[in-house]
């Protein structure tokens, strides 16, 4: 039996989600239209008004309404340390340990050679010219251990490093090949207290 035309749509729009495969798109949607309408409406609501109202801060490239987000613009961050994280969710997380009173600059993604992702997608330029803007003195780089985040730290080390900056870590209670989304914020607050710098053997051959 074929399937009407908007419900193959809604579908094929879920299947778009993480971890979402075919048939559990369809069950989504088969829920969502017998069970719960107003549900879902009230979630096509809400995405349509994230994407008309959310865009990037202009300094950090985090989720905001503003074109300088709420933590860029709080005068009660120390804007000498500078944290680089993958995701909106790791700065999040970040956050959630309360142990970190700098600002942040968010990848959006990390490096991945195989799938097209390379400096321009994750905008390293950007974050060189933020990085070096004289006032920031130390950048804590915060990518998830796994091989394409500890690739993207030790990539982005070396060009800071480069330009005098110092450059660490996160320590190693983060356990090897997590994400920091995952990671409760005991693990992530100690994480930041223990950070080490990144030395030329790092970047050479990675972190150890």
């Amino acid at each position: 039996m074929k399937q009407p035309a908007p419900l193959d749509a809604l579908t094929a729009a879920l299947r778009r989600l993480p971890g979402v495969g075919a048939r559990t798109a369809q069950r989504f949607a088969y829920h969502l239209l017998q069970h719960d309408r107003d549900g879902a409406t009230q979630l096509a609501q809400a995405l349509a008004q994230a994407c008309a109202r959310i865009r990037h801060c202009a300094r950090c490239n985090t989720f905001t309404e503003l074109e300088i987000c709420e933590t860029c613009s709080s005068p009660r961050r120390d804007p000498s340390l500078l944290c680089v994280v993958e995701t909106p969710a790791d700065q999040l997380t970040i956050e959630q340990t309360l142990s970190y009173r700098g600002l942040y600059f968010v990848l959006m993604g990390r490096l991945s050679p195989l799938d097209g992702i390379g400096p321009r997608q994750i905008g390293l330029e950007r974050l060189l010219e933020r990085a070096g803007d004289g006032v920031v003195r130390e950048v804590i780089l915060a990518t998830n251990f796994t091989q394409e985040g500890e690739a993207t730290a030790h990539y982005i080390g070396e060009l800071l490093r480069a330009r005098g900056l110092a450059v660490t870590r996160l320590a190693r209670g983060v356990p090897v090949g997590s994400e920091l989304e995952y990671v409760d914020p005991s693990t992530v607050a100690q994480a930041l207290r223990d950070r080490r710098s990144v030395t030329e053997d790092d970047a050479r051959g990675g972190a150890t």
